[in-house]
């Protein structure tokens, strides 16, 4: 069991003949059972061919139909991700995750606003996440397979950087991970921390998580409520950007403090009140965490 993802997921990389979808559908698939997971590619000029042996459809619906795929990784350039997106969802996909940075705020709340609207079961990861992985069954994505290591801990987090520094602690100190999901730090996107502390809060194969948050937005204090309310399992925190001034827009997209709210020290003070374990040195999560269990 994991969250998301398994071994038996079938993906289909969107834009899986541009530079970035082939060097990283290439690194997933020889990572753990991604040669079996990574069954078709989608490229409507290039339809008919296909990328290292695997096929390459028109469109998504038709990838669906002959292989059978459940999740679907985009790639596409900024201009096009948002309708990349809507065509996987549109597709009936279980989980689309966007790697791609950039995208055009308008577009992602159209999207956003039409899958809300249309009750569409699909769930969205990203945009501007580094994906997700299961260590030893398969990652979607553009994290480093080799830092991961099967176990017990769940991490979730807006940096994708801090994702992986969280992981290396982790894994350093015999900790493995159930599975490591990055959301991505625009702030219009799909699952929220909340989202996945719920799907590790349901998970029989999750002993306690790992979150990370930034600077901005009100999600992490609405998941700290959730988690005082409900989490059944030891829960570590970080904000990055206590040092951040207010108004001063960060490097993520999602990373501004407006109106007094989204400050670091608010966050973590908030997490705190609501039993979650908070650190503000980066380099400490991986041990406050072993000292939980």
């Amino acid at each position: 069991m994991s969250i998301l993802i398994n071994k038996n997921t079938r993906v289909v990389t969107q834009g899986i003949t541009g530079k970035t979808g082939q060097f990283h559908t290439r690194m997933c698939r020889e990572y753990a059972n991604g040669a079996n997971c990574f069954v078709a590619g989608v490229n409507p000029k290039k339809a008919g061919e296909d990328f290292e042996g695997i096929p390459i459809y028109a469109t998504v619906k038709e990838a669906k139909e002959k292989t059978g795929v459940t999740v679907s990784v985009i790639y596409v350039p900024p201009p096009g991700a948002a309708a990349a997106i809507w065509e996987a969802v549109a597709a009936d996909l279980d989980l689309v995750i966007c790697i791609t940075e950039g995208i055009p705020v308008r577009d992602m709340i159209e999207v956003r606003e039409r899958m809300r609207s249309e009750k569409r079961k699909t769930l969205l990861l990203g945009p501007n996440c580094p994906g997700v992985i299961t260590p030893d069954e398969l990652k979607i994505g553009i994290m480093p397979g080799h830092i991961h290591m099967k176990g017990r801990i769940g991490v979730v987090s807006r940096s994708g950087t801090l994702t992986y520094e969280a992981v290396g602690q982790l894994t350093e100190l015999g900790l493995g991970q159930s599975t490591a999901v990055g959301i991505g730090g625009d702030p219009v996107n799909g699952l929220k921390h909340i989202d996945v502390m719920q799907m590790f809060n349901d998970d029989p194969e999750t002993d306690a998580v790992v979150m990370i948050g930034e600077i901005g937005g009100s999600d992490e204090e609405t998941a700290a409520l959730w988690i005082k309310d409900h989490m059944k399992k030891p829960v570590v925190g970080f904000i990055a950007g206590v040092t951040a001034p207010p108004g001063k827009r960060m490097g993520h997209a999602g990373a501004i403090i407006s109106g007094g709210k989204g400050t670091a020290q608010e966050k973590l003070e908030v997490m705190e009140s609501c039993g979650i374990r908070v650190t503000k040195n980066p380099a400490e999560m991986g041990k406050l965490l072993k000292t939980m269990l």
